[in-house]
């Protein structure tokens, strides 16, 4: 898998929720609605998810193992650093 863009939106204000994102993998196929939430260890990155009839979040598309998580959320937090200079947040 080679993630070949990723696209941050930035959340203005005092919200968890610090940004949305989209990735493109292998420049065919796109994943939205990422978001990059400020919790109480840190940042992190939630997968796009649905609420089910239960009341329950569920992933509607997420890695299958750790390692491309971490990596999915490595390449997002950086990109996410990249924008927050950009726009002259950080």
């Amino acid at each position: 898998m080679n993630v070949t863009d990723v696209r941050v939106r930035l959340i203005a204000g005092d919200s968890k929720l610090k940004a949305v994102v989209s990735i493109t993998i292998d420049g065919v196929f796109v994943v939205h609605g990422i978001k990059v939430i400020d919790g109480d260890k840190g940042l992190f990155i939630a997968m796009p998810s649905r609420k089910g009839t239960d009341g329950e979040n569920r992933d509607i598309a997420h890695p299958i193992n750790s390692e491309t998580r971490r990596a999915l959320q490595d390449m997002i937090l950086e990109a996410y650093g990249k924008e927050l200079e950009i726009s002259g947040e950080a």
